[in-house]
């Protein structure tokens, strides 16, 4: 079974693009998707709808839904392959920019929406920074010289990666992306892991200690003056 995992923002147009990989690929292989949001998400339901594949969402509720993902992912990857899926779609919550849910198997897809600033790149770190392959979206809304930017600041963060352009509604332009997929390896299961370190977590924020000010805090902190050495951990 191969394995795509796709990560972006919200509204950066990732749940179009899993419509076109689908409606693309469907006649030749059998899909499978999971959404993994925090409080409501509708896309399994219009995917199946429209679609007749087989979907599944969960809800993160109180917890990060990027690392929440990870606990679950397994356990999605075992109901993909029991239901004999040649491909399995993750479309990831995007709300979390340190967190980066791609697999050191499988592809990693991260969707930018080219309205959402020449910097955006910059900003969203591991989750560009470690996907093999970037897909600039609503190109139609822009010009020609705001892409030619976002494309070479996508290249500052990571000159690796394979960037695409698209109107993810029309689904121009990603015969590529179709060819990558199909091509891809087999995942296997036993040998899955983060492809990234996932950041740290743990703070007594984590556990819903709601005071702020790091002298109300237990475990790793922060000053806003920098000075972390001193108080990178407090407690035992």
């Amino acid at each position: 079974m191969k394995l795509l995992v796709i990560a972006g923002p919200p509204s950066a147009g990732k749940t179009a693009l899993v419509k076109q990989i689908v409606r693309r690929l469907q006649g030749e292989m059998r899909i499978a998707f999971l959404k993994i949001d925090v409080v409501k998400a509708f896309e399994d339901i219009e995917l199946r709808k429209e679609f007749n594949i087989m979907t599944r969402k969960w809800y993160s509720g109180d917890l990060c839904p990027d690392h929440a993902g990870v606990m679950i992912m397994a356990d999605a990857i075992e109901w993909a392959a029991s239901n004999y899926s040649d491909l399995l779609i993750i479309e990831s919550a995007g709300l979390c920019l340190r967190c980066s849910p791609y697999l050191n198997q499988g592809l990693g897809v991260v969707v930018l929406s080219s309205i959402s600033g020449i910097h955006t790149p910059e900003k969203m770190g591991a989750m560009v920074s470690l996907a093999d392959i970037a897909i600039v979206t609503k190109i139609d809304l822009i010009s020609q010289a705001e892409r030619e930017v976002m494309i070479q600041k996508i290249k500052e963060v990571h000159p690796g990666v394979i960037l695409m352009e698209t109107n993810a509604l029309q689904g121009t332009s990603l015969h590529h992306l179709y060819a990558l997929i199909k091509d891809s390896p087999d995942i296997e299961e036993e040998n899955l892991s983060l492809k990234g370190n996932p950041p740290l977590g743990t703070c007594t924020i984590c556990i819903g200690k709601k005071e702020i000010g790091w002298k109300h805090h237990f475990g790793i902190i922060q000053k806003l003056d920098g000075q972390t050495a001193e108080y990178l951990y407090r407690g035992e």
